[in-house]
């Protein structure tokens, strides 16, 4: 068993997976690789996610430590950003394979089965 932040896990990938999982964290994410993007900026990229969900998935990553909120209020309008931390960015790698996998899938057209 693996314990982080008070959460058990019963394996290494399960911590993983319990940071980055789910259907957006790893499209936040993979989005965040580039450069610091505003919240509407994300929803324009992100089509098909609620608001709601955008808000609670940026929330979580937040209290992960994987990504960072940076409230700009020098002028008006109120500017929010969000970037990876630099415990985020050690995901880059893991990230860039997982949308590499998924781009040689969509490739070769592989369906699985269950």
């Amino acid at each position: 068993m693996y314990t982080v932040k008070g959460k058990e896990y019963p394996c290494c990938t399960s911590v993983t997976m319990g940071i980055i999982g789910g259907k957006w964290k790893s499209v936040i994410l993979f989005y965040l690789i580039k450069e610091p993007l505003r919240y509407n900026e994300l929803r324009k990229k992100m089509k098909d996610v609620t608001e709601r969900t955008l808000s609670l998935q940026l929330k979580d990553l937040e209290a992960d430590g994987v990504i960072q909120r940076q409230v700009y209020t020098t002028k008006p309008p109120l500017k929010v950003e969000y970037s990876l931390t630099d415990f985020g960015k050690t995901l880059i790698p893991l990230l860039q394979e997982m949308a590499k996998w998924g781009n040689y899938v969509v490739k070769n057209e592989l369906e699985t089965t269950i």
